[in-house]
């Protein structure tokens, strides 16, 4: 059985061979072409590889070499600060800007480049490094050498680029104020992002454009926009052969302010060149019209390297950055409606009493005297009319220390209104110090002479020129206390809502009417020529020891239906009549000539 299966077995696979010669055949031929395809296949891979390592390695080395992938950010335009009616207060503008990237040189070539740069672009060569050296020598990611560069040193840097390998010339959208150094202290400058900056905020690339004062600080994260980013390849030369892949830059959102553009031009044209402030604000709402202060800076050199000169005026004695509008000053009468608005409140006094006047009074043995003779008797309205020293004495005495600085924070002065919301550096609130504040602050007893000058605005009272806006402005709206603003959204809404002070209405107006007074028969008469509706105000000469007196002017109008509230001070600037109120006439004859008022150019 064993033979038969293995004969059977032996002719069965003869004959099969037998039967098929061409299947054969075509499987052999199946197995060579596959093997050749295999072949083929591993060997073009090592053929390539051997061209390119052998044949063409030392061309593709220095591509290499010449070639970079760069990350390069995009900054985004910064958003267009506007005024209230749409008018540009700051904008951006195409400009050019010099950047190094670090990991393109040793130390010691990039100590040559600088040295060969510092003459063009007018950066001392150790700044240059120190830059390079902050950001480090392996740093990816490039440093801005010099920004805003003009035309001549573009030209320059171009003659020498093949010396300059590692430096590249970016065009930038940079901050532009078409107005140069109108409002600078509200509208405030940029500038780089610190080291601080950048790690509070991971998604800022280096180079990052922030608002570092005024409006540009507090507005920030709207104007500010995402900056974007390319990868791009370039030659050695740094010149761009193609993107790699682009991100487009967010730019940032238009902030509206209240101020008026056209009063902030007037205000500091009629201000000038002496030192002082300026505020006009909306006696309903506290939105700001205008605050201006002198002197001044343009916001625009901060787009730039500041030179020596510039710097040393900056910090000048004159203290160009120092904005007077939120700063204390002792405002003599103007003051004085506070020490009426007390002395009615405290219930010592009606709106219709009277007291009598004389050219002095002797108060503790001290004789205070009137600015002038006597007015005989009278009332708050008069008073008020003729700014009777003698007559606010007795008021201030009788009321109290404490029932004037009770009505001044009432009305906004002293710590009242939330200055934060301004975002305005060194703001800072007035005092109506009371006599338990006094032995605080200074060690010293409270005297009699202390609530004597309290009365009219001298000894230890100060008030910011924006505090004496608000003051007046309250008077003028019915009682209630408004919150200055800058930005035109935050106007009626929960954190700007006005606070009403319980002052009575028979107080304001009898107040009211005092300062109606002033302008049509006391010392604003000028105010009164016809030029502007009827108006109420209040005049200052404040007496200085050791120098000049300032002027003061506050005031409101129209007298009927009161809009706005202005307050001026000019340092050294004599009787508030003769400095003080015409800059606010100026300033209020821009605003209602632009709500279509006709000058009649006679008095009312």
């Amino acid at each position: 059985m064993a033979s038969d299966f293995s004969f059977n077995s032996k002719v069965r696979l003869n004959k099969n061979t037998s039967d098929n010669p061409g299947g054969q055949r075509s499987r052999s031929l199946q197995a060579m072409i596959f093997m050749l395809v295999v072949t083929t296949l591993v060997a073009m891979p090592m053929f390539r590889l051997a061209e390119l390592q052998l044949v063409q390695g030392a061309y593709n080395r220095q591509r290499a070499e010449n070639n970079r992938i760069r990350p390069v950010s995009v900054a985004a335009t910064r958003g267009q600060i506007l005024d209230r009616n749409g008018k540009i207060f700051a904008a951006s503008r195409v400009s050019r800007s010099l950047y190094a990237w670090p990991k393109e040189r040793s130390t010691k070539e990039w100590q040559e480049v600088a040295t060969t740069l510092s003459p063009i672009v007018k950066v001392p060569a150790a700044e240059i490094i120190k830059k390079i050296d902050t950001a480090g020598y392996k740093s990816a990611l490039p440093v801005r050498i010099s920004k805003d560069i003009d035309v001549g040193t573009f030209v320059a840097l171009g003659e020498q680029s093949n010396a300059l390998r590692g430096l590249e010339i970016r065009v930038e959208s940079s901050r532009d104020n078409p107005n140069q150094q109108l409002a600078a202290h509200l509208l405030g400058y940029v500038g780089e992002a610190t080291l601080d900056e950048l790690k509070a905020n991971p998604a800022y690339p280096m180079g990052m454009i922030v608002g570092q004062m005024g409006v540009e600080k507090l507005a920030n994260p709207t104007l500010e926009g995402v900056w974007g980013n390319r990868l791009i390849e370039v030659n050695a030369k740094g010149e761009e052969i193609q993107d790699l892949g682009v991100k487009d830059p967010i730019p940032g959102k238009p902030v509206q302010l209240t101020l008026d553009l056209d009063m902030q031009k007037t205000a500091e044209k009629a201000l000038g060149n002496r030192l002082g402030a300026v505020v006009a604000i909306d006696v309903k709402t506290g939105a700001l019209l205008t605050m201006a202060s002198w002197p001044t800076f343009d916001p625009n050199i901060f787009t730039r390297k500041v030179t020596p000169k510039e710097w040393d005026r900056l910090q000048g004695p004159e203290k160009p950055f120092l904005n007077r509008a939120v700063q204390g000053y002792p405002v003599g009468s103007t003051f004085k409606i506070v020490t009426a608005v007390a002395g009615m409140e405290s219930g010592k006094f009606s709106p219709d009493s009277t007291v009598a006047t004389s050219s002095s009074i002797t108060i503790g043995g001290i004789t205070f005297n009137e600015h002038s003779g006597g007015y005989g008797t009278i009332g708050f309205r008069d008073a008020l009319a003729y700014s009777s020293n003698t007559f606010f004495y007795q008021v201030g005495m009788t009321a109290g220390p404490e029932e004037m600085a009770k009505a001044a924070k009432k009305m906004g002065i002293g710590g009242t209104i939330n200055l934060k919301l301004l975002g305005l550096d060194a703001a800072n609130h007035g005092q109506v110090p009371i006599p338990a504040e006094k032995q605080k602050m200074y060690g010293e007893d409270w005297y009699v002479g202390d609530t004597v000058t309290m009365a009219i605005g001298q000894g230890l009272v100060l008030c910011t020129p924006l505090e004496l806006a608000v003051m007046v402005s309250t008077v003028a709206n019915g009682g209630y206390r408004v919150q200055p603003h800058l930005l035109a959204s935050q106007t009626n809404t929960p954190i700007t809502k006005k606070v009403p002070t319980g002052i009575k209405p028979a107080t304001l107006n009898v107040v009211r009417q005092g300062l109606i007074d002033v302008v049509q028969k006391g010392t604003g008469k000028r105010l009164n020529d016809g030029t502007i509706p009827l108006s109420g105000g209040k005049t200052g000469t404040v007496e200085m020891p050791g120098h000049p007196d300032n002027s003061m002017y506050v005031g409101f109008a129209p007298a009927d239906k009161p809009e706005v509230a202005i307050a001026v001070i000019v340092e050294g600037g004599g009787f508030g009549s003769v400095s003080a109120a015409p800059i606010a006439q100026e300033v209020l004859r821009t605003y209602f000539q632009k709500q279509g008022f006709k000058p009649t150019n006679k008095p009312f």
